[in-house]
């Protein structure tokens, strides 16, 4: 965040752009220069100094998302080396809960961009499907750090989720053209919509 005199106008627009109150952006930008070590920028090397995602079965996948281009609007594939504060910002107001008192309008606005920045978690080529593969990926993935299973065990049973999802789905997930609240399951707050794919 820039100079003193321009800190409360730049606050704002972070937190209309965020959602994140101007205690919660001053909170989060003393975390990035924690994490940041006092630097305009971070990098993933930076994500190892946070202890609770050292064990999170999918830190590979969140880490990635703060530096994909597509959540970071800047391109429709890649990733970027480094972000900055208001890039860190953005990518956290995805983790934030939605709030009760919003309009339908803004309600389906940040459901869909929750729902696309899930997909984007899990869309590993960027190529705008979530293919059988992929998502046997993630759920291998978030299974290896199990302690209490072996690596046969967790594969076997992501094969028996890739199954699962081949039964109701066929082939892949798109995301182009998706009716987020009726043809994509996915469990987000209180969301329930259904699971169709193509």
């Amino acid at each position: 965040m820039g100079s003193s005199h321009s800190m409360p106008e730049e606050v704002q627009e972070l937190a209309d752009k965020t959602g994140f109150t101007s205690d919660q952006i001053e909170n989060l930008h003393r975390r990035f220069k924690q994490l940041s070590g006092d630097q305009p920028t971070i990098c993933k090397e930076n994500f190892d100094r946070i202890p609770d995602l050292e064990f999170n079965p999918i830190r590979s996948k969140i880490v990635q998302a703060f530096f994909d281009k597509r959540n970071l609007q800047h391109a429709s594939e890649g990733l970027a080396e480094e972000i900055n504060f208001e890039d860190f910002l953005t990518i956290m107001s995805n983790f934030r809960p939605i709030e009760m008192d919003m309009d339908d309008d803004q309600l389906d606005r940040v459901r869909k961009q929750k729902l696309k920045f899930l997909f984007h978690m899990y869309d590993a080529d960027s190529d705008g499907k979530i293919t059988l593969q992929e998502y046997r990926n993630v759920v291998q993935e978030m299974l290896s750090r199990n302690p209490h299973l072996d690596k046969d065990s967790a594969r076997s049973i992501a094969d028996g989720a890739m199954m699962e999802a081949a039964s109701i789905c066929v082939g892949q997930m798109i995301w182009e053209g998706i009716d987020i609240e009726t043809k994509m399951h996915v469990r987000f707050l209180t969301m329930e919509p259904i699971a169709i794919c193509n």
